[in-house]
């Protein structure tokens, strides 16, 4: 698994190398949770995604991600929230997930 560094700001743009593919992450903290949009190769695959604790955000390989993207709460069992990013709620990036 691969960690993806993220600020604790409530609207961040990210790109990162994943799997040998170029990949955009924009996220966003709403008053009701932390929502992502996923560029592969400059082709927007996902919008609006609400991110959840150990919950898999692409999940289907047919959104050509060669892999899958999890927050995961390291201090307890709550949702992902922009305040804790990079340090409470860490993205991990597990290649080949995807079912």
């Amino acid at each position: 698994m691969q960690i993806i560094p993220l600020n604790a700001v409530a609207y961040q743009s990210i790109k990162v190398p994943l799997s040998g593919q170029s990949v955009q992450l924009d996220i966003q903290q709403r008053t009701n949770g932390l929502y992502m949009n996923i560029w592969l190769n400059n082709t927007m695959i996902m919008a609006g995604v609400l991110c959840q604790n150990k919950t898999w955000i692409v999940r289907k390989a047919y959104f050509g991600m060669p892999g899958d993207l999890t927050f995961v709460d390291i201090k307890g069992n709550d949702d992902p929230s922009s305040s804790g990013l990079g340090s409470r709620f860490v993205l991990y990036y597990q290649e080949g997930q995807n079912v």
